[in-house]
């Protein structure tokens, strides 16, 4: 019986340029066609995810988000969202600006998904804003106030700017929300020197995610083998089956694992599921 087979994108199924390499595409796409059980947690959006997987038909539903929502890749339709409660936006938000910084503002309306901005201010969010406009992201949307994205529902807050100005207000933000929001503050590899904080509702894990998944597509009777690097997938290497880091992990994460392969630059995740099924 096929195991359900999750990986993470960035520095993880991705090479550090942000891509799928050829040989991954090839190998992923020679998988699903055999029916071999593939999709993704990543901390992506949909859109995003479907720009990565361009031309591969996964079936099964992909996270997005961190754990905020499960949806179809093919319609980008979403059949499952944990947003933050609304009574708590407009005083994140206003933690955030006491800082001195300007969150991205992530929503679903009901119909679309939206991505609110009002301010540039610095070049990590100014190179975030460049890559979007490139990939002609439709969710972008520019307003004079934050809180004009308040009456959609509110699926994540992300700060960009540098460590030593994230530090406090993550600080912040777990000693006033505790137990309210999953907050996670990462590196960005492709801005180097910046750092992404990002605020979701507390269930918003990507092992609750999971069990999630497998509820909905009937697959809870089956082996779960999941991939990562980062510190975002430690609650999803804690419930897996199989859980397995890349070697350019974070050391908490492989302390979590059972097996460390190759680096994300070197196919390793689509190698080891092609091995792994012929085993």
């Amino acid at each position: 019986m096929s195991s359900l087979y999750i990986t993470d994108l960035d520095g993880t199924l991705l090479r550090d340029d942000g891509a799928l390499s050829p040989v991954s595409f090839n190998i992923l796409q020679d998988l699903l066609k055999r029916g071999i059980l593939i999709t993704t947690a990543s901390a992506r959006s949909v859109a995003s995810i479907q720009h990565i997987f361009k031309g591969l038909k996964l079936d099964l539903p992909v996270i997005e988000f961190n754990g905020a929502i499960i949806s179809d890749l093919q319609s980008g339709q979403h059949l499952f969202i944990n947003s933050i409660d609304p009574p708590l936006v407009e005083d994140i938000c206003s933690v955030i600006e006491k800082h001195g910084c300007s969150p991205f503002v992530s929503t679903y309306t009901g119909v679309e998904d939206r991505l609110y901005y009002s301010n540039v201010t610095n070049e990590g969010v100014k190179w975030y804003l460049n890559d979007r406009r490139i990939q002609n992201d439709k969710r972008l949307r520019f307003v004079d106030k934050i809180s004009s994205s308040f009456n959609d529902q509110v699926i994540c807050l992300n700060v960009i700017g540098k460590l030593e100005v994230l530090t406090d207000l993550e600080c912040e933000l777990r000693e006033r929300y505790r137990g309210s929001l999953e907050i996670h503050c990462l590196e960005d590899q492709y801005s180097p020197g910046f750092f992404w904080l990002t605020a979701h509702d507390k269930r918003a894990t990507k092992d609750r995610a999971v069990k999630e998944l497998q509820k909905l597509t009937g697959l809870s009777h089956r082996e779960v083998v999941v991939f990562g690097d980062n510190a975002n997938d430690i609650s999803m290497f804690k419930m897996a089956d199989r859980p397995i880091a890349v070697s350019n992990a974070i050391e908490e994460l492989k302390k979590h694992s059972t097996q460390v392969i190759g680096s994300n630059n070197e196919d390793s995740v689509a190698r080891f599921i092609q091995s792994d099924i012929q085993k």
